[in-house]
């Protein structure tokens, strides 16, 4: 186990205070996707360069990253890269078109047989951390930087069918199979924490959004094991945000010693998982990301009355509040929509504080 002060490594003192369950009246803002194809930003360097170069590129990336902060002036700053680049590590072919594509899908444990060690596939995700050093370098003192991961069964689901929603019931019925991807993908995971970690990600978001076709007792297995191992690693510096997950077993999650904290969808009310301390650290959530397409004038309204419940509990019962979507921005969302939510938030707080 790593011990860290959490009180020395938050850039963002709303952020920070987030983390750490201090209570405030303004929370912290950061969205999934907020660096990406919605952003004019994004989009002009995509006329010069593909996604992988975007990525891979660590001075692309950071430039791809710092974008939003200057543009909209979220608290928290994201690494640009993708969730798969550890399967592409572990020697899967990897492209985009525009979305991924896997060069083979694993059918059998023969093909998990065949993945790099765990050494080279390590050496393959490096320029993650350089791309979190840049990033760091160039953002605003005062932003915070995160780090994310894909969970490892999402991540098997990919790897077996190329997607993590839909029909799984192919991926679930070789429980082997199952067993020795996560022998191969937990240890790579647990180096690409580290290299996240020492690029200078505060905090690293493991996003497992197949994890709620789960079952109770396989969410356990697949789910609930791997994040304890995780966690120990790095105690208040992992969070994690899957979905549809239910209340109980996300509520299931509080007594994983070290996790920081849980994101919800839009299907979560807001107001009650902060009430009933659905988490021991922070919260993050929840607005529905397909509402920001709505008029000016009706968004505002909306929003309005999704912040009504929640202006009416105390800074104590909402802390931890990190204001972001259900999920990531979608492809086409209007930037004016997005800077609307983010000073709506901030002057409603403010002038009710």
């Amino acid at each position: 186990m790593i011990k860290t002060s959490p009180e020395t490594i938050f850039k963002n003192p709303r952020f920070a205070n987030a983390v750490l369950g201090k209570p405030q009246a303004v929370p912290p803002i950061w969205f999934m996707r907020q660096a990406g194809r919605y952003h004019s930003h994004y989009r002009k360097l995509k006329e010069k360069h593909s996604f992988l170069e975007l990525c891979k590129n660590p001075e692309l990336a950071a430039e791809v990253a710092l974008g939003p902060i200057q543009e909209f002036g979220f608290d928290v700053s994201i690494l640009f890269s993708d969730l798969l680049f550890p399967l592409e590590a572990l020697g899967m072919g990897l492209d985009y078109n525009p979305g991924p594509i896997l060069s083979y899908h694993v059918k059998s444990e023969k093909d998990i047989n065949g993945f790099l060690n765990l050494e080279e596939a390590v050496s393959k995700l490096e320029f993650q951390k350089k791309a979190l050093e840049l990033t760091r370098e160039i953002l605003p003192k005062e932003t915070s930087l995160i780090g994310f991961l894909g969970g490892p069964w999402t991540l098997y689901t990919y790897a077996v069918s190329g997607k993590h929603d839909g029909n799984l019931s192919s991926a679930k019925s070789n429980p082997n199979l199952i067993r020795s991807f996560f022998d191969k993908i937990v240890p790579l995971l647990k180096e690409n924490l580290r290299l996240q970690i020492e690029g200078g990600a505060e905090l690293v978001m493991l996003f497992d959004t197949a994890a709620g076709d789960l079952d109770p007792i396989h969410f356990e297995e697949y789910v609930r094991k791997p994040l304890e191992e995780l966690s120990s690693l790095y105690p208040g510096r992992l969070g994690y945000y899957a979905k549809p997950t239910t209340h109980d077993q996300l509520e299931g999650l509080k007594t994983i010693e070290g996790l920081a904290g849980i994101g919800i969808d839009h299907r979560f009310s807001l107001e009650k998982s902060l009430k009933n301390q659905i988490s021991k650290g922070f919260l993050q959530g929840n607005f529905d990301q397909s509402l920001l397409f709505l008029p000016e004038d009706e968004l505002k309204k909306v929003l309005k009355k999704y912040i009504a419940p929640i202006k009416e509990l105390s800074l104590e019962e909402r802390k931890g509040w990190v204001s972001g979507l259900g999920h990531g921005v979608l492809q086409g969302t209007p930037e004016k929509n997005v800077l609307l939510m983010i000073h709506f938030i901030r002057e409603e707080f403010y002038a009710h504080s």
